[in-house]
């Protein structure tokens, strides 16, 4: 059976421990690393290859739209699944032009985030 590798890039500790708990609990689904800022996470990603990054965009060093395109030029490119609070229209566009797959509110949208992943597994 594929496992899906996860990674995480978030600077909220909460947001970090609650997604690596309902990740972990979703058969065939491993968080293979997480990451507090922008370029932690651009080294991380090259070492790990996940499957996906779960992508903030508001962290230190390099903000998750500084950092999405490089991602996603990396070789196997990940599914990038941005959750932000900043999920205002114009965000949204920008994300989609920088190459994002999926765009989730954190405030509204978690669960959905959560199920969307369930899926894929």
């Amino acid at each position: 059976m594929h496992v899906m590798r996860i990674f995480i890039a978030d600077d909220s500790a909460a947001i970090r421990e609650r997604l690596v708990k309902l990740l972990s609990s979703i058969r065939g689904v491993e968080v293979v690393g997480v990451a507090i800022d922008g370029v932690e996470t651009i080294l991380s990603v090259r070492k790990t290859k996940p499957d996906l990054v779960i992508l903030d965009l508001q962290m230190p060093t390099l903000s998750g739209l500084e950092i999405l395109p490089e991602i996603k030029e990396m070789s196997p490119s990940p599914i990038v699944m941005v959750l932000t609070n900043f999920s205002s229209h114009p965000h949204r566009g920008m994300c989609a032009k920088l190459g994002a797959d999926y765009f989730f509110d954190k405030s509204t949208e978690f669960e959905k985030a959560i199920k969307v992943i369930e899926n894929m597994a």
